[in-house]
């Protein structure tokens, strides 16, 4: 795995907590749960400049997790949102106009796409779905003269595959078209997507900066503010922000990123190369895995890997699938990933919602490696592949 991580990267998530100018103070801000702000003086009750006039702004814990993750990003500015899917469907409310046209990949997040498909269209926005493992230059040619934005999201949803995001977002620009990339996958760490030429980096701090499984919520990050600008405003109208108390767990999350990402993400190489090796596997979808697609993608732009990936089992059914899944005791039943419990899905009729459906062997899994160690969880994949091989 190539280590080309910013070493000061753990030491900038963490300094802003000691900085000295500040007073006696605890290392992490306060949970302040407010609506009414109380003020010394009448002049002062609408002038904003010291600090927030209504508990809706960002207060203490909010405001230093924009900071961190504005940094993180290498973003002018960050703002959060109640849940990852809230930070890509905001930024595309914020710039698309009835008559435009969004190009993106036909293995996009489920909600996305719902959201394009109901939400937009119905206001007179249009989505171009292009495959997944579709050449830039190609992604580029099916664009018009209506096209306003390109929607990325690298690696793609279920199957994994890489754009070529320095490409397309160079070219893009060119254009006029903005781009928006929903970078959960590398969690502003393994891959920073405003240094790259991309106008809008969003990710879900629910997975990887909140990394407990217990909180929801979404940043939006730009590095240009005349395209902020919308995105800020369209915030303020709708009215939307966050919980003080899930700022302050992500920002306590945020603190450790870099030790869980790139511990979860050694994990979870083991286990894909071990799976690899598996009669009962097909192939596995990590682009970390040398042969994989996106593999030379992968090792040109990314510092690191997510510890989730994708199994293509030989054949098998619905019913081998679940008992495999249900002949596994540490690896948790449910949807989401980035925490730090192992979890398996399994993502067959997921691929139906596609316009073109990938060929694939068999039945479609999908892990996310957590903190457990990787020989209990290679141990308890083989009861569950026991399990599947007695139903196949």
């Amino acid at each position: 795995m190539p280590d080309k991580t910013d070493p000061s990267v753990r030491t900038r998530l963490i300094a802003p907590a000691t900085r000295r100018g500040r007073g006696r103070r605890p290392v992490s801000p306060p949970v302040e749960r407010a609506s009414t702000l109380l003020n010394d003086d009448p002049a002062a009750m609408r002038d904003g400049s010291d600090g927030p006039v209504y508990g809706i702004e960002d207060l203490s814990a909010a405001r230093e997790l924009r900071a961190v993750l504005a940094d993180l990003e290498g973003a002018a500015d960050a703002w959060l949102v109640p849940s990852g899917l809230a930070a890509v469907t905001v930024p595309l409310t914020a710039l698309l106009r009835p008559g435009d046209e969004v190009v993106t990949t036909d293995a996009l997040y489920g909600p996305t796409r719902r959201f394009l498909n109901r939400h937009l269209k119905a206001r007179g926005v249009e989505t171009t779905f292009h495959a997944p493992d579709t050449p830039a230059a190609d992604v580029l040619a099916a664009m018009t003269g209506r096209t306003r934005l390109l929607l990325i999201e690298s690696p793609a949803s279920l199957t994994f595959e890489l754009a070529d995001v320095p490409a397309l977002a160079a070219a893009c620009r060119a254009r006029g078209v903005l781009t928006v990339m929903d970078n959960t996958w590398a969690a502003g760490l393994a891959f920073r997507p405003l240094a790259h030429g991309v106008d809008v980096s969003v990710q879900a701090v629910t997975k990887y900066v909140g990394g407990h499984s217990d909180l929801l919520m979404g940043s939006i990050a730009v590095a240009d503010p005349a395209v902020g600008r919308p995105i800020a405003e369209t915030l303020e109208d709708l009215g939307w922000r966050v919980s003080p108390d899930d700022a302050w767990l992500a920002l306590r999350g945020l603190r450790t990123l870099p030790l869980r990402y790139a511990e979860q993400a050694r994990s979870a190489l083991a286990v894909a190369e071990w799976l690899q090796a598996r009669p009962e596997a097909a192939r596995v979808l990590h682009p970390a895995l040398p042969g994989a697609p996106g593999h030379d993608l992968w090792r040109r732009d990314y510092a690191g890997a997510a510890s989730i990936f994708g199994i293509v089992m030989k054949g098998g059914s619905e019913a081998a699938a679940h008992a495999l899944m249900s002949g596994l005791e540490l690896f948790g039943l449910g949807y989401s990933w980035g925490g730090f419990e192992s979890l398996v899905t399994h993502e067959t009729g997921q691929l139906a919602f596609r316009r073109s459906r990938p060929a694939l062997e068999g039945e479609l899994l999908r892990l996310h490696i957590g903190l457990e160690a990787p020989a209990d969880l290679i141990a308890d994949l083989e009861r569950g592949l026991a399990a599947w091989r007695a139903v196949s």
